[in-house]
């Protein structure tokens, strides 16, 4: 009787380990939110991350809704805010979207805020651009000769594009019931291009991306609420909308979180991009089609906000962070062959929590990355930041181009091609739903990997090679 039970149970332990595949049990995160300074209660949205000041130090700028903007920068262990000023903290215009990057080629990058003070439509408070003159942040929009460009739309996401290849970035913004823009400065004065390059579409616009999606030159996936996706090819700097020719236009769906990923470690860019309510997916470029190669468990529909994929163990492996608002987040890690791996958080679920947006930077410069989740919208909340719990020995590797102008090389790839895998990853030009991450490529080593190169493709399509000496570290690459 005892053996018959005892083989009943085995059989019963192995169905339960057949039917539950690809799941990691740990507890992966540790919760740091104590290294916050001054961490109320707020309506918090989009983060970006920035040198703010121009000290060659990164912050996370996190935007308030009604709140006072916010440049968390590290110091002696503590997140602090380091912003004083009033036109950057701006708390009565409600800001949810923002990116940086170098528009006026200074080799410094302005910062764009997208203020949202009604759902769709007509706004009354128009967006920000933030440049730094001296010690004094500017408002670009306030100078007179910018004043009839003004955005007085709704709008959601914001992306930086550097669509000539040339260092010359334009703004690329997501509106909701009204006409995208896309700024750029052209004889010293901010002009919407929009209408000149096929991209002043009226949708409701909800998450950008800009990289090497299927061209050598910056190319654009918009996913967007009640209508079809953008993927706008882009052609000697015009663009050309080919969603549906590569089956990403995804129309009955409505997008959120959206990030480019290499899910296939073959060095190349994909698409990982989340619908509300709806099922996500995980587009990789197969016989000049996407093909939505996510499991069930990962394309399974959630309350999804930002989509992050990053490299938070050092182990190698990509793992993509899927923040929910007010239900539980969840935490895949991207294997061999596009398997998606779900590791079951206890730190970091917040399941009670209104995420509303989220960005990762190693802050603290310590070669493991930090993740930073703002939350709000209908309920204040204050921020979390997360950190992995990463193995003593484990190694990492930090690629940071510059452009020729000493910007941040925002949408440029960096491949590391190692005995192992070729991996690739974007350099940070906007990152989905209201976000943008730390412009450094972030590697994990793998156990055993050898013969260490990187590429880096800048955003006019040119290719470098370079050999890699040493590891931990951040090696910084300036454009030829």
């Amino acid at each position: 009787m005892k053996s018959k039970l005892s083989n009943f149970l085995k059989k019963i332990i192995l169905f339960s380990i057949l039917i539950i595949p690809n799941i990691v049990n740990a507890d992966f995160f540790e919760n740091i939110s104590n290294k916050i300074v001054n961490n109320p209660k707020r309506l918090s949205y989009g983060i970006s991350v920035a040198d703010i000041d121009q000290n060659e130090k990164y912050e996370f700028i996190v935007t308030g809704f009604g709140y006072p903007n916010l440049a968390l920068s590290y110091d002696k262990g503590k997140l602090i805010n380091v912003n004083s000023q009033k036109i950057f903290s701006d708390k009565f215009r409600k800001t949810i979207g923002v990116a940086a990057c170098d528009v006026d080629r200074d080799g410094y990058e302005e910062i764009y805020f997208l203020n949202t003070d009604t759902y769709s439509g007509t706004k009354k408070y128009s967006d920000r651009l933030i440049d730094l003159e001296g010690k004094k942040f500017l408002d670009m929009f306030e100078i007179e000769k910018n004043k009839e460009e003004l955005n007085l739309t709704a709008g959601r996401s914001v992306a930086c594009v550097d669509r000539e290849g040339n260092g010359e970035y334009g703004i690329y913004v997501s509106n909701y019931g009204g006409p995208t823009r896309f700024y750029e400065i052209e004889d010293n004065k901010i002009k919407d291009k929009s209408a000149d390059l096929n991209l002043d579409k009226v949708t409701g616009g909800r998450a950008v991306v800009s990289g090497h999606i299927l061209t050598n030159r910056s190319d654009i996936f918009a996913a967007n609420e009640r209508g079809a996706n953008f993927l706008l090819k882009n052609n000697n700097g015009l663009f050309e909308d080919v969603a549906f020719d590569y089956r990403v236009d995804d129309v009955i769906q409505n997008g959120r979180g959206t990030t480019l990923s290499d899910i296939l470690y073959r060095g190349r860019l994909d698409i990982i991009s989340g619908n509300w309510l709806g099922y996500h997916r995980a587009y990789v470029l197969r016989d000049e089609k996407f093909k939505d190669i996510g499991n069930i468990k990962f394309d399974k529909p959630s309350r999804i906000r930002t989509i992050i994929s990053a490299d938070f163990d050092n182990d190698g492996y990509d793992e993509v962070f899927m923040n929910n608002i007010a239900e539980p987040n969840k935490l895949f890690r991207i294997k061999e062959n596009g398997i998606f791996e779900e590791i079951i958080l206890e730190t970091g679920l917040e399941p009670d929590g209104f995420g509303t947006g989220a960005a990762v930077a190693d802050i603290d410069g310590d070669g493991i990355l930090e993740l930073l989740i703002s939350r709000g919208e209908s309920k204040e909340q204050p921020l979390t930041l997360y950190k992995a719990k990463v193995k003593k020995d484990s190694k990492y590797l930090r690629i940071k181009p510059l452009n020729k102008y000493g910007a941040p090389a925002r949408g440029a790839t960096v491949t590391l091609i190692t005995d192992q895998r070729k991996h690739s990853k974007t350099i940070d030009a906007g990152s989905g739903y209201l976000c943008q991450m730390e412009p450094v490529a972030h590697y994990g080593i793998r156990k055993n990997e050898k013969n260490f190169k990187f590429e880096v493709m800048w955003t006019n399509g040119k290719k470098e090679l370079f050999n890699i000496s040493e590891l931990n570290k951040t090696i910084t690459i300036t454009q030829k």
